[in-house]
């Protein structure tokens, strides 16, 4: 490619650039106008289900070279660019900063908002609850390892509502100062991610001690302090402590995954592809379980998801989790959690949202 043609495709690139900027900004005027619509009408500025149906137009138009993911990240950052001028969002989430919740509230919300990395799932939604921060992200369940009963257990005293939910790859990584395997000799992680990654850990380092940490950001501390304490962390974490890698990708399931909910204090409105999650207990007899997931099946309801925990009230007394497809807005949800409601000793609706 000779010089001339260089400059020539570089003078086409600044041009494509100034058209760039001028829409960019149109666009953001729009949102302006549409952030005091919202305003004026009470409705939250927050609206992930119509990002979605933005994003799957415009991937549906796509003709390339730009990939979906090369489309779906480019647009994200425009869309939080657009959300932070109608308001800056506070985003409570269970910390510290760069655990796999902290990266799921970034994808979900972008980058320009203020985050709050907290202690406990607890202090999440206290601080959602009294209106310190406008969402939490709280993790919900992982694939391998199962329901995370701390957010399960949050439900039972709050009046918050889940507004979305996010599921998000989780890759574990193992880190120390060295990058040499040969010089660890303990490992510290989040429970979890010890769990997750027990078989590799057998194999690769059997004489390690394994030491339980807070979280995998907590553990990437540890990790700092010689090159015989290794953490099993996020890629990010590993960046933000300046640890070397030692192995990527070292989870026993190659499809590991964690679900995250996204709690808030106004119900999200029908998506058309929406999930539901309620709460319920049983009344003492003998086919009650049975009783109560009928309205389903007649209503056509399909239950994706039911979990138990104790109420630690009473001995063998169970409160029930279950997520199934449709909005409460729908007929025929109404319906079955009206039959429902009949049936139950209680009855709680977490809320419905897009999936």
């Amino acid at each position: 490619m000779s010089l001339e043609s260089l400059e020539s495709l570089r003078k086409a690139i600044d041009t494509v650039d100034d058209e760039l900027l001028s829409l960019l900004n149109r666009r953001a005027q729009v949102a302006q106008k549409i952030g005091k619509v919202k305003e004026k009408e009470k409705v939250s500025i927050f609206s992930g289900e119509r990002e979605r149906k933005i994003l799957e137009r415009l991937i549906s138009k796509n003709k390339g070279p730009l990939s979906e993911d090369e489309i779906d990240d480019i647009f994200q950052a425009v869309f939080t660019a657009c959300r932070s001028i109608q308001k800056k969002f506070v985003i409570a989430f269970f910390g510290p900063e760069a655990t796999f919740t902290h990266q799921a509230a970034l994808k979900h919300f972008g980058r320009n908002c203020q985050y709050v990395p907290l202690p406990s799932i607890k202090d999440v939604f206290f601080e959602v609850e009294h209106k310190r921060a406008d969402f939490g992200v709280v993790p919900i369940e992982n694939s391998t390892e199962g329901i995370v009963n701390h957010s399960l257990d949050m439900f039972f005293e709050s009046d918050l509502l889940i507004v979305a939910e996010r599921e998000e790859p989780v890759n574990q990584n193992l880190f120390n100062l060295s990058g040499n395997i040969k010089e660890i000799k303990t490992v510290h992680s989040h429970p979890q991610a010890l769990a997750q990654c027990r078989k590799w850990l057998d194999t690769h380092l059997p004489k390690a001690a394994v030491t339980e940490a807070a979280s995998t950001s907590d553990a990437a501390l540890k990790a700092t302090l010689d090159a015989s304490n290794a953490a099993i962390a996020s890629l990010m974490a590993g960046q933000m402590y300046h640890l070397k890698l030692v192995a990527q990708r070292i989870e026993d399931t190659k499809d590991n995954a964690t679900r995250f909910l996204i709690i808030g204090r106004t119900a999200a409105p029908a998506s058309g592809k929406d999930k539901t999650s309620i709460m319920f207990s049983l009344k003492d007899k003998v086919g009650a379980l049975h009783e109560m997931l009928e309205p389903f099946q007649r209503e056509g309801l399909n239950l994706t998801k039911i979990e138990s925990r104790p109420t630690k009230k009473k001995a063998w007394e169970y409160i029930f989790f279950v997520d199934f497809s449709g909005h409460l807005s729908q007929k025929n949800v109404q319906r079955a959690l009206s039959a429902l409601r009949e049936k139950c000793s209680s009855l709680k609706v977490l809320g419905s949202y897009p999936y």
